[in-house]
């Protein structure tokens, strides 16, 4: 993805979580963007935000690729302000403490053993009974895990006992992302 194109969809995250913090509708995709190639194809994406000291602030997403790129990243921005159950929504009076990152995903790819699993490549997604829970690929890195804490902490996120992962009812997928930031939303 070529530097202007992660510009925009940092621009449009970040228009979506200033409008969602001030209690407004995120913005349309403008019509001159919505037709470029590579924001027109259906991507899932997360956005997530962060304080100044680095603390999570909310993180929302979709695997689902069956929407415009630019639309998805629109509407998890907001939604990353506004809707993550873990945090209060998002304020005005906290925008200039807060910066975001944008994940771009490719498609989920089956996990048959874990040494197919690269720390710091790929996220996982752990689903079944019922259940399904994502970890993007940057959370192991961060935390200094090996692959199978990171398959357990994925159960864990999914609400199923750590090592459901090796359980037939259970399915364990990798994703690659692009993950691109900005490290500061305007002031209210």
């Amino acid at each position: 993805m070529d530097t202007q194109v992660k510009r925009i969809l940092l621009d449009l995250a970040k228009e979506a979580v200033v409008a969602a913090a001030r209690g407004a509708r995120p913005p349309a995709v403008p019509e001159a963007l919505a037709t470029l190639p590579e924001l027109a194809a259906p991507r899932g994406a997360f956005v997530t935000l962060r304080t100044a000291q680095g603390d999570l602030r909310g993180c929302i997403g979709t695997t689902s690729a069956t929407r415009p790129l630019a639309d998805v990243v629109v509407e998890m921005g907001a939604a990353a302000a506004s809707r993550d159950p873990r945090f209060p929504p998002v304020t005005a009076e906290e925008l200039g403490d807060l910066g975001l990152e944008v994940s771009v995903l490719f498609p989920l790819e089956p996990v048959e053993a874990l040494d197919q699993v690269e720390i710091g490549v790929h996220g996982l997604v752990a689903e079944g009974f019922g259940r399904r829970g994502l970890l993007l690929p940057q959370v192991a890195s961060e935390r200094g895990w090996d692959v199978e804490t990171f398959a357990r902490q994925t159960c864990v996120k999914a609400g199923l006992p750590p090592t459901a992962y090796r359980d037939q009812g259970v399915r364990l997928f990798k994703f690659r992302s692009e993950v691109f930031e900005d490290q500061a939303l305007p002031p209210s």
